[in-house]
């Protein structure tokens, strides 16, 4: 599906789409064609060795992780207790996206090992669900209890879950299929936002020049979020009810931009869950507020473009 309009293409697909070791990846994806399919088992050789010694470093991921995909009133994900302090800055409210508001910013950084879009040929070949976790275990070296075989079935429990109510949802591990699931929801006239870096993380930030996407319309996005995984994967999921904003971020002290943030409000909490951390941070309940959260770094969000 292509983009009909005439806005740059994203520097960031682009970059993510082709690996610096692109024989290796022409390699698999002849090996993703390939009659025989046992050749997949190939896979753990064509990819940076680093992203398989990387993982035993992330346990505390699944500890940490503030979740942004499952909210609704049946997830399993709540709070252990309401004093579990949550960072500052993690969830606010629309009306701390205006113009000299001086306020906290989380921890933005993306943390996930480097890693690239395999083509989509490869990935149509690659085994994807709960019924081949086996298969899928083999190919990538997991043994049994293995922080390997966590992430798997951590991607695959997000990605193989039900939709909450209104949420069309997808997981895509190419630039296609990302494009495809954008368009497929939102038309073909879209456009890619994200936040530029991780500039202002764990500090007070000053709001600059702030813009509310699509001339202020309650509107539809499609959000898509990394997941930690073998190569590049991302949940992405598209709610109703959202309005989406850019704001410049300056330093507090000299005034200077270093930042340029993406920040999505969901404006209807009325299904989520009253144990979700958003509540206990803004201390209020489903459907009696809004709840807005930047797009950390590397994070995705596609709206219709602005003309």
């Amino acid at each position: 599906m292509k983009i009909s309009n005439n806005l740059p293409e994203s520097n960031f697909l682009h970059s993510k789409a082709s690996s610096p070791l692109k024989a290796d990846i022409a390699n698999f994806a002849k090996l993703a064609t390939a009659k025989n399919n046992n050749q997949l088992f190939q896979l753990p050789s064509l990819l940076s060795p680093s992203m398989f010694n990387i993982y035993g470093r992330y346990e505390d991921y699944f500890k940490n992780d503030i979740n942004f995909i499952n909210y609704s009133s049946n997830s399993e994900r709540k709070m252990e207790n309401n004093n579990k302090s949550l960072e500052p800055g993690r969830f606010l409210r629309e009306s701390n996206l205006k113009k000299g508001t001086v306020m906290p910013m989380p921890d933005i950084t993306n943390k996930m090992p480097g890693s690239t879009f395999l083509p989509r040929t490869a990935v149509n070949k690659i085994p994807f669900s709960s019924t081949e976790l086996s298969a899928m275990k083999e190919i990538f070296n997991a043994s049994d209890n293995s922080a390997m075989e966590r992430i798997i079935k951590d991607a695959l429990k997000d990605c193989e879950r039900k939709p909450n109510r209104g949420e069309t949802k997808r997981c895509v591990a190419s630039s296609e299929d990302m494009i495809d699931f954008a368009t497929s929801v939102l038309g073909r006239d879209v456009a890619l936002r994200k936040t530029e870096n991780n500039t202002g993380s764990k500090q007070d930030i000053l709001i600059g020049s702030v813009k509310r996407i699509n001339g202020g319309k309650v509107t539809k996005a499609v959000s898509c979020h990394q997941k930690l995984y073998p190569y590049l994967l991302y949940y992405c999921h598209s709610v109703p009810d959202v309005a989406v904003y850019e704001a410049d971020i300056l330093d507090p002290k000299t005034k200077k931009k270093t930042n340029h943030g993406v920040a999505i409000c969901h404006l209807d909490t009325s299904s989520w869950s009253a144990g979700h951390e958003a509540f206990h941070a803004l201390g209020s309940g489903p459907g009696q507020i809004e709840v807005c959260h930047w797009i950390f770094e590397k994070d995705l969000i596609w709206t219709n473009s602005d003309h």
